[in-house]
């Protein structure tokens, strides 16, 4: 009995040991993408479809449709990537405004009006910048 604990308790530290040392081994494998605090704004009148980039490897393109007004989303993008914030009216029109922040700072705005109307901000994360 007393042997057969020896065995079990040797057998669950060398499972617990794999474990622990496999996770430090995956953690090294995938490098940390370095990112910007980017801040996306849509305000004005009307229901609007917004299409954004947000964290990912490449800078994952997410969309919200009819979103509710003013609509603000700030995320992280990966550097070397284009923060980019689209803006699409719907069938009943109205007026919109796009504002594009990368950490704090105003880069860009722009408006769209009436049935359809579409706006667009970017602007640019030089992937050499240190977070």
């Amino acid at each position: 009995m007393i042997a057969a604990g020896a065995v079990l308790a040797a057998c669950g530290g060398l499972v617990l040991y794999g474990v622990l040392d496999s996770e430090g081994k995956d953690s090294a494998k995938e490098p940390r993408v370095p990112t910007a605090e980017v801040t996306y704004e849509v305000t004005g009148t009307g229901a609007a479809d917004i299409t954004y980039q947000a964290r990912g490897k490449t800078g994952k393109s997410i969309t919200v449709d009819a979103a509710a007004l003013p609509w603000r989303k700030t995320v992280e993008v990966p550097l070397g990537t284009e923060p980019l914030v689209s803006i699409t009216l719907g069938e009943k029109g109205g007026q919109l405004r796009c504002a594009l922040g990368i950490r704090g700072k105003h880069v860009q705005s722009a408006t769209a009006a009436g049935k359809f109307g579409r706006a667009t901000c970017s602007g640019e994360l030089a992937a050499e910048e240190a977070r």
